[in-house]
């Protein structure tokens, strides 16, 4: 693992005046040669001036949020990270790397949560280059491994959580968003830790039912969500119950026996549970003759 050593590079204008005296040396001596006709001094002239472009290839710029690595003959001498204009030795090789925050959009995907049942998932990555060494020499092209270790963790993930918990209460990949994407932030950090790159944000962008599935799973979310909701109503009614019966005893509204209680719970229930308002029937008494 290669780490990154900051270097201080010299100032651009210094590499340029230097630049400047030899090609005005070269332009001196050539115009001597020629006027003294002594043609021998041009083997002064000509490397003066092929020293000079060699000596202004070393400058170059480094713009905020951005790093240049510099390798001279295939050794790491180190990274320049201050903005500016700077010159360095002609023959080290500078390679640029932006520091900038990028945003990766994954690929959509298809595989199977916890529970196998097949889901269309996706993630946004919001990351950074830290070290700039370990993302030129320790990986092979490190925007490209972001992206594949990016997937692998996605894949990872789902296989890990159901896509809803059927008790509301368990983690899941729709329920628990929060949670969900904190554990891929970490598992992505810990996969791209080698390449030297820092995840800030990772949250999943798209998640659904396969298409497959898609249509057997709302009707049983909608059964669900039906089946709580009658629970719900159950509890109230049978709440709703106790408390009259418990009132008209503590009252003495009406002395009821155990056959007039269980037709009055039972015709409470039919009102208070129907999905249909109730319709009365008021019993006026019998006409005697």
């Amino acid at each position: 693992m290669t780490n990154e050593r900051k270097v201080i590079a010299w100032s651009g204008p210094m590499g340029l005046a230097i630049g400047l005296i030899l090609i005005f040396m070269a332009s001196y001596i050539f115009i001597n040669a020629v006027g003294s006709g002594r043609p021998g001094m041009l083997f002064v002239a000509i490397p003066l001036v092929f020293l000079a472009i060699l000596t202004l290839t070393g400058l170059f710029t480094v713009q905020p949020n951005q790093a240049v690595v510099l390798v001279l003959f295939g050794t790491y001498v180190g990274t320049v990270r201050d903005a500016g204009w700077w010159w360095t030795n002609p023959f080290n090789l500078k390679k640029r790397i932006s520091l900038r925050v990028r945003s990766l959009n994954g690929h959509m995907i298809k595989v199977n949560d916890k529970a196998g049942n097949p889901v269309e998932i996706a993630a946004v990555v919001v990351w950074r280059v830290r070290d700039t060494a370990e993302a030129t020499f320790d990986v092979e092209d490190y925007e490209a491994f972001v992206s594949v270790q990016s997937e692998t963790a996605v894949r990872h993930l789902a296989s890990q959580y159901p896509y809803d918990a059927e008790d509301h209460e368990g983690l899941s990949l729709r329920g628990s968003t929060d949670k969900v994407s904190e554990t891929l932030r970490e598992e992505l950090q810990a996969r791209l830790r080698q390449a030297g790159v820092d995840v800030i944000e990772a949250r999943l962008s798209h998640l659904a039912y396969a298409a497959e599935i898609a249509g057997a799973m709302l009707q049983r979310q909608q059964a669900a969500a039906i089946i709580a909701a009658r629970q719900r109503i159950v509890d109230g009614a049978v709440g709703m119950v106790e408390m009259a019966l418990a009132r008209l005893k503590n009252n003495n509204v009406i002395e009821l026996d155990d056959d007039r209680k269980a037709a009055m719970v039972s015709n409470l229930l039919v009102v208070l549970c129907g999905e249909r308002a109730a319709t009365p029937v008021l019993n006026a008494g019998t006409l005697t003759p």
